[in-house]
């Protein structure tokens, strides 16, 4: 009775829409729950590691530490708005999507203790992350965190299909445990890519709403996180600060991660911003063969990259409404 009035009471605030794209579920893959070993270990780690650049490497690293507190927000949302979903595939996919980013958490959480030993500043950024998420977005009414949740989402899908196109920047260090945390996640944010925005388009729909979320992860994403990497080779080595070999190298991480060519993100601004159309969907952009390209090379159990790591997965069971 209660859940029941629970779902009435919220469903009265997120007005469905009779014309929307979501995914077919029946006809996509399985996304089972991996389970590794990683055992990250400092006297392994390359403070380049990504295309051996310093501050392009430093991105990626305050990415590590404040995803965290991201994919908290997710999970908790997640977990709210499933007894929302009535189509039992679509909520096998949010629970498996849970149990996905709790293990991104705990492995990056894992990740971002081995980066203490490398005087990167885990705790401070760590402290300010809980800070922000305290006072903001865990405050947030559940439409709008189902909405940033979504918007989140699309972002990291976006750097997942970027970084599974340009596969050889990973290769630029042997830090083996780097690369394979990071391809790993990548893979399966592209794999989930559409699970957000299909429980964001069933329960709502709203488009001014969609955009809202969309725009404080926007805000977070690439303000938040890149002014974090500003600071963290200071942090790291203050002798960064007047080191000419450094500032010579500067520019071509700025480059890296933000020229309009072939940055990161930069040359990725048009996929972004595709989530102003009305009619977007994630799967507008196919990634179907990348994903299979990526579980054969990371999973394969003869030659797998990530097959020495690999424990075990499990995918949750589909349940009837």
């Amino acid at each position: 009775m209660i859940v029941t009035s629970l779902k009435n009471a919220t469903l009265k605030k997120f007005p469905l829409r009779k014309h929307i794209k979501i995914s077919d579920y029946v006809s996509t893959g399985t996304m089972p729950i991996r389970h590794f070993n990683f055992n990250f270990d400092a006297k392994d780690f390359d403070n380049k590691f990504y295309l051996q650049k310093e501050w392009a490497s430093a991105y990626f690293y305050a990415l590590s530490i404040f995803l965290t507190y991201g994919e908290e927000l997710v999970i908790e949302t997640a977990r709210y708005h499933r007894d929302f979903i009535t189509d039992p595939i679509l909520k096998q996919r949010v629970s498996a999507l849970i149990g996905q980013e709790a293990l991104h958490s705990k492995f990056h959480n894992e990740y971002n203790d081995m980066l203490i030993e490398h005087h990167l500043p885990v705790k401070l950024f760590r402290f300010l992350a809980e800070k922000v998420f305290e006072h903001t977005f865990l405050k947030f009414p559940q439409p709008l965190k189902l909405s940033m949740m979504a918007g989140i989402e699309h972002f990291t899908a976006v750097l997942a299909e970027y970084m599974m196109k340009h596969e050889d920047h990973f290769y630029y260090s042997d830090d083996v445990k780097s690369r394979g945390l990071w391809m790993w996640h990548m893979l399966e944010e592209s794999e989930h890519k559409d699970v957000a925005y299909d429980v964001y388009q069933i329960l709502s729909g709203n488009y001014a709403l969609r955009i809202s979320g969309f725009a404080i992860a926007f805000v977070t994403i690439l303000g938040g996180v890149s002014l974090g990497a500003l600071a963290l080779p200071f942090f790291r080595k203050p002798s960064n600060l007047v080191s000419l070999s450094f500032w010579k190298e500067a520019s071509t991480s700025a480059s890296l991660l933000f020229g309009r060519k072939n940055g990161v993100f930069g040359s990725t601004m048009g996929h972004i911003f595709d989530y102003f159309r009305p009619d977007f969907h994630p799967n507008d952009h196919d990634t179907t063969a990348y994903l299979n390209y990526y579980k054969k090379k990371l999973f394969d159990p003869e030659i797998g990259a990530l097959t020495p790591f690999f424990v075990k997965e499990f995918t949750p069971a589909v349940r009837a409404a």
